[in-house]
């Protein structure tokens, strides 16, 4: 008899515990908790990092508006031996082609950073394409080098531009350290921000025209080589092929 009762209660443990996890499932599931238990994710995501044993970070440059600071920029990064990524809006390469030829003759990387600056989440396919294919022709056609990096304006995206960028060849990066430097920080203030955020594989943010970014990269790239930081591009960062973005944006490669 007491066996009998042994046996019910442990089958009924069990039955119980196996509707317990299915109800778990549905509920991680249909919340989007699913991504992040799983390492997948429910929407698409762009790269804001990249998962990696080395210490290796990238460095960029959002370009729409001026060229004020933009040969400082330069020089520094020559100095240091640093090569970084811009990304430029069209209508920035169109009214400056002897900058995009500069930047791209110090041995930086350019990618495109959409035609008009607008939100494209709110775009249709049609006019997302129409963004990419002419903002990538303007930086083309004074580089002669394909691009292969897009950064969305004001970080905004949706499913439908992550996947049109995808299709036309076209890697979606975002940032996991932002400098908030277009907030007119002090040179000190940027750097203590970018220093204290940066681990391997981060993916910092900054403007080729903020007020005090020239006076801040000097501290960064110093402090962060002390550290033991490699800068590369971020096309040289990322995993190209057989990888995977976590539920953070983080990419990994594949295993």
């Amino acid at each position: 008899m007491r066996v009998l009762v042994f046996r019910k209660r442990l089958a009924a443990f069990f039955a119980g515990a196996a509707a317990a996890v299915l109800i778990l499932c549905i509920l991680l599931h249909v919340t989007g908790a699913y991504a992040v238990a799983t390492g997948g994710t429910v929407r698409k995501l762009p790269i804001y990092a990249v998962e990696t044993e080395e210490k290796k970070i990238a460095i960029s440059f959002d370009c729409a508006w001026g060229t004020d600071y933009t040969d400082q920029l330069l020089e520094v990064l020559a100095r240091e031996n640093v090569r970084a990524t811009f990304f430029m809006v069209q209508f920035w390469a169109e009214k400056y082609p002897e900058y995009v030829k500069k930047i791209d003759e110090a041995g930086n990387e350019i990618g495109t950073h959409s035609a008009t600056h607008s939100y494209m989440s709110k775009l249709s396919a049609g006019d997302i394409r129409k963004e990419l294919e002419t903002s990538c022709a303007a930086i083309e056609s004074v580089t002669g080098k394909k691009v292969e990096l897009f950064r969305p304006p004001y970080g905004d995206y949706d499913d439908l531009l992550v996947e049109t960028a995808e299709s036309m060849g076209l890697y979606t990066i975002q940032w996991d350290v932002d400098s908030l430097d277009w907030k007119n920080l002090s040179a000190n203030d940027i750097a203590m921000r970018v220093i204290s955020r940066v681990k391997n594989g981060s993916i910092i943010l900054c403007h080729n025209n903020g007020l005090h970014t020239a006076e801040a990269l000097p501290i960064i790239l110093d402090t962060l080589k002390n550290k033991g930081y490699t800068f590369v591009p971020i096309g040289e960062l990322i995993y190209r092929n057989d990888y995977t973005i976590d539920a953070s944006g983080r990419q990994h490669a594949a295993n």
